[in-house]
């Protein structure tokens, strides 16, 4: 029997066709671009994504607690320690333990964080300026709103599933 070994050729173009037709697909390529932009956006800050949204959470609301944040964050108790740590050393943030129970902290930031918050701020949106220069307005407003149901249909059916 006689095999012959037929040469492979990659194409010359990689098609992503069918990935295309999925919303997670055009969700998760479209937040690499932005998050590979905001990473260095945020650098001279000495911010992180997650970092950053911390930030701008305690700035926003003063007084909340650790599991409040990680609730908003959506992310593990233990994760959000070592973020409230580097804030913290960086005198971004307080923690101050809350008078009705002393197992919690409130979360308050600092003026240099309040300070650091407020430029940040305005070079995330900088940034995301920078990316949607060329997409219209209503297109924008269409697109912020159209992400606001899809989040709160997927929260709300999550919330059913559990």
């Amino acid at each position: 029997m006689s095999t012959t070994k037929l040469a492979v050729v990659p194409p010359s173009r990689i098609s992503d066709e069918t990935l295309r037709n999925f919303l997670g697909y055009q969700l998760k390529r479209s937040f690499n671009v932005i998050q590979a932009d905001l990473a260095k956006t945020l650098k001279p800050f000495d911010l992180r994504m997650l970092t950053f949204t911390a930030l701008v959470f305690i700035v926003d609301n003063p007084g909340m607690s650790q599991s409040q944040l990680a609730d908003a964050m959506d992310i593990e108790r233990p994760n959000l320690v070592v973020i409230i740590d580097e804030l913290e050393q960086r005198e971004l943030i307080v923690r101050d333990r809350v008078k009705t129970d002393r197992r919690m902290y409130a979360l308050k930031a600092t003026l240099a964080g309040k300070r650091l918050c407020k430029k940040a701020v305005a070079a995330d949106k900088a940034h995301e300026a920078r990316l949607l220069a060329g997409i219209d307005k209503e297109t924008r407003k269409n697109l912020m709103s159209t992400l606001e149901v899809l989040s709160s249909h997927l929260q709300n059916r999550n919330e059913d599933l559990t």
